[in-house]
C-alpha cells in the first residue's frame, strides 16, 4: 500500500450524531480498497494524518511499542543520546 501521494482532493466533514464525520470520496475509497463499514487507524504524523486500513497485527506491535515506551522512558532517553 505504499503508493505515491498523488491523490488530492478536498472533502468536507459531517455531523455524525454527537460527533464529526469526514466524507472521502469514491475515487479514494476504490484506491484504497476500502467499502462502507471498513475500519481503518488513523495516526498522526510530522506530515499530518495518515490513514491506513486496520490491521490488528500492526496495533498489537503498536501498542506493545507504546507499552515499552512508557516503561522505560530513561533507558529510550540514555539510548538517543
Amino acid at each position: 500500500m505504499n503508493k505515491p501521494a498523488n491523490f488530492t482532493k478536498s472533502t468536507n466533514l459531517i455531523a455524525v450524531g454527537n460527533s464529526t464525520g469526514v466524507l472521502l470520496p469514491k475515487e479514494l475509497l476504490a484506491r484504497l480498497r476500502l467499502e462502507k463499514g471498513d475500519q481503518v487507524t488513523i495516526s498522526e504524523t510530522p506530515d499530518g494524518i495518515m490513514m491506513r486500513v486496520y490491521d490488528p497485527e500492526f496495533e498489537s506491535q503498536m501498542e506493545a511499542a507504546e507499552k515499552i515506551m512508557r516503561e522505560d522512558r530513561d533507558v529510550l532517553r540514555e539510548l538517543s543520546k
